[in-house]
Formats: structure tokens, C-alpha cells, sequence
């Protein structure tokens, strides 16, 4: 109990969420980010075999021809078999696992699975949270993932955890393209692609439409190496430890900023 104490208070207390960002935010660029994808740290080879056997439970009745098909119905099945709970800490089967039983999972813990996912069914992804500048207390963030898609040519942001795509003009939108249209306060629509649920429009505007939000790129995501460290370590050593340990190690993730100084979340 108290471990667990000390646990939440290492990821939720204000002051170590700011350290968080300290430790690991480096300011970037649109060009630097051009090649960053999950898929140059994470070979098919590296993910574990439960992703394999519950992807062919997804495309049991095969695989759609476009990559946006693809991905609207990975999507689609995940958020129909996944209810949420509780963040998770475990490696990423038994966090699936845990995730399909119905006993936890979070927007990143979503977004990461997602990852997975593309990785298998050969789509480059990457995944992104933002935070607010300056800090707001009372938000404390959100994850979501960016594809690229072949026949479109291009990224486009894909909320996992609310199956919702963004459009201007009718077309999708990039992270990038989304963000740079926010801050010019232009007419941003967005529209969920599953038709058994219907989209939180506050939650999606919380998240993406405030004017304060800025955006970041998480980079160097192992997924086999903190596997490894989270299934020899855990339960035994909190899990902030083990991310420091990996820090110290040069084996963390990092966090990129394209479009703004990340200093200006401590302001």
C-alpha cells in the first residue's frame, strides 16, 4: 500500500510531472521529426506473440485493401472490446490482457497497444501526448497516435480511444496540421468513424481545441526493452523507479517538441 502511495505521487504529484517534462523534453522541429516513427525502435519481431493471436481475432474476416480502413477498424475493435480503468504498468501483453478483461487502461496505455498493432499489420505510427503551457494542474494530459496512410500519402491524427479522426476542408489532418489550424482559429471538425458509439465533443475539445495545448512527439520508445525491465522488476520495484533506472541507463523515451519551446510549460 504505501509503495503504491509513493507511486502515485512520483506520476501524479505537480511538481514531479513538471520534472517529468524536465528530464526528458527536448525542443525540435517539424524537418528533425520528419523520420521519427515507433517502427524504427520496434521490429514485428519484437512484439509479443499475444498482439499476433489477438490481431487475427480483429481480422478474422481479413484484412481491408487501404491502410485508413485498416486502422479505422483496428481502431474500432479495440475501443468495442476495451472499457477502460485504471493506468497500467505492466509490459504490453499483459497490459493487453488486462486492457480485454475489462480491468484497466488509459488513453497512453490505448495509444500504445495501437503501436503494437501497427507494427504487425506493416503501418508506420507514432505516438504523441500534449500537455497545457503553462502547466494547468487539472489537465493532466492526453495520449493519441498519428498513421501514415500510403493511398492519402500523408500522417493523419487517429484518437484511438474515441475512434475520431479531424477534418478541415473534408480533408484529415496531421498532428501538425491540426495544431497550426487551432492556433489560427479556423473551423477544425472532427467525427468519430464508430457507428456504435457516439463521440464526447467536450472530451475531444478539452483535449485537442483549447489554444493552450501544446503538442509533443514521444521518441525512443522500446517496446521490448522496458518489456524486459518491467517484467524482471515488477511488482518488486515501483515503476518509477524502473523509468528512472532506464533513464540513467540512456535507454528512456524522450519527448520532442516541433512547435514550441517546451520551456514554456514552466512558465
Amino acid at each position: 500500500m504505501i509503495l503504491k502511495r509513493i507511486s502515485w505521487v512520483f506520476k501524479r504529484h505537480p511538481f514531479l510531472y513538471i520534472a517529468r517534462f524536465k528530464l526528458l523534453s527536448k525542443n525540435s522541429s517539424i524537418e528533425d521529426i520528419d523520420k521519427c516513427t515507433y517502427n524504427q525502435v520496434n521490429q514485428e519481431a519484437d512484439i509479443p506473440d499475444y498482439f499476433n493471436e489477438i490481431n487475427d481475432a480483429i481480422f478474422k474476416e481479413g484484412k481491408p485493401e487501404t491502410d485508413l480502413e485498416l486502422i479505422k477498424h483496428l481502431s474500432v475493435w479495440l475501443q468495442n472490446n476495451i472499457k477502460g480503468g485504471p493506468g497500467l504498468s505492466e509490459p504490453s501483453d499483459a497490459a493487453l490482457k488486462i486492457m480485454l478483461s475489462g480491468k484497466g487502461g488509459v488513453c497512453s496505455d490505448m495509444a500504445q497497444v495501437f503501436n503494437n498493432f501497427c507494427v504487425i499489420n506493416g503501418i508506420k505510427v507514432r505516438e504523441w501526448g500534449n500537455t497545457r503551457a503553462p502547466f494547468n494542474k487539472e489537465y493532466g494530459g492526453h495520449s493519441f497516435n498519428e498513421v501514415y496512410i500510403r493511398e492519402l500519402s500523408k500522417w493523419i491524427l487517429i484518437d484511438v480511444s474515441s475512434s475520431v479522426l479531424f477534418y478541415f476542408d473534408q480533408k484529415a489532418l496531421s498532428v501538425i496540421e491540426l495544431y497550426h489550424l487551432v492556433r489560427k482559429k479556423e473551423d477544425v471538425s472532427f467525427e468519430t468513424f464508430n457507428s456504435s458509439l457516439e463521440v464526447d465533443d467536450i472530451n475531444i475539445s478539452k483535449n485537442y481545441l483549447n489554444p493552450d495545448t501544446i503538442p509533443f512527439l514521444i521518441c525512443n520508445y522500446s517496446n521490448k526493452t522496458y518489456d524486459s525491465f518491467l517484467r524482471f522488476l515488477r511488482p518488486q520495484i515501483p515503476v518509477f523507479m524502473v523509468h528512472f533506472a532506464l533513464f540513467l541507463l540512456g535507454k528512456s523515451y524522450h519527448y520532442r517538441f516541433p512547435l514550441d519551446d517546451y520551456k514554456k510549460i514552466f512558465s
